[in-house]
């Protein structure tokens, strides 16, 4: 059984006390192994140290929400790989959507990340998904295997321990409305049926596919329960403890009991 994954991708949100004490808060109340689920908090960068002193000791994991795809340089307002390394950092957040339509990074960006942040040893979550646009017209699952296949392009076989794909259908992130069990089951599949082509069926088997999108205590636990869906990447709801806690329960049993597939 693959083991859960639950991130909290903080966004821009927080202050310097706030989150100090939402970690705190979160690293005194999850008593969960971290070889029995991972559990990831991806603050802004300016709070990363201070976050990665509140959850010292802990099982929590620190993450950045996002790396350069050089390794040094003259690049104004970028961070590398390195620099998060320094720091304790040990995840990052690839091709968020945010990044991918607010932003503007195309998919040969996003690669270029994933392939930077591999090398330099970081463990990694590759997000994708479609917009609304693109699921009415039918080309939803074609998006995400067309950002598959560029993400993966550059990425070796024994990094895939490392990764983990987030189908974040970007009508669904921030908006209340999530997508089904059976929306996600679908995506899932199409995500692991690409890695099996592209790498191998027993690689396919044990790559961590989550689901991200108006994830909420209510309608955690039946997502989760959905065969191939392997815990969540959350945003709002990773900003109250008492939800995110909730979840990454949630997730444990869920997946205990439903994601064989």
């Amino acid at each position: 059984m693959r083991r859960p994954f639950v991130g909290g991708n903080w966004k821009m949100n927080t202050d310097l006390e706030s989150g100090t004490v939402l970690a705190q808060t979160l690293a005194a109340q999850w008593k969960q192994n971290a070889d029995v689920c991972d559990v990831v908090l991806f603050p802004p960068f300016p709070y990363l140290q201070s976050v990665a002193r509140a959850i010292d000791g802990s099982s929590l994991a620190l993450g950045a929400q996002d790396v350069s795809s050089e390794v040094n340089g003259a690049l104004t307002g970028e961070v590398s790989a390195e620099m998060l390394i320094d720091i304790g950092v040990t995840w990052v957040l690839v091709g968020h959507s945010e990044r991918r339509h607010r932003l503007g990074e195309p998919d040969s960006l996003v690669a270029e990340k994933f392939a930077m942040a591999i090398a330099s040893g970081l463990s990694v979550v590759l997000c994708v998904g479609e917009t609304l646009l693109q699921r009415s017209a039918g080309n939803a699952h074609e998006i995400v295997v067309s950002q598959l296949s560029s993400a993966f392009e550059r990425i070796p076989s024994d990094a895939l321990e490392r990764v983990v794909i987030a189908y974040e259908p970007v009508w669904a992130i921030g908006t209340g409305v999530a997508a089904t069990a059976e929306d996600a089951q679908g995506a899932h599949g199409v995500i692991r049926e690409f890695i099996g082509s592209r790498y191998d069926s027993e690689l396919a088997s044990g790559i961590r596919i989550v689901y991200g999108g108006s994830l909420v205590p209510g309608n955690a636990k039946t997502i989760f329960a959905a065969p191939g869906v392997d815990g969540g990447l959350l945003g709002g709801a990773s900003l109250k403890a008492a939800d995110f806690l909730s979840i990454c329960s949630s997730a444990m049993i869920g997946i205990a009991t439903g994601s064989a597939g």
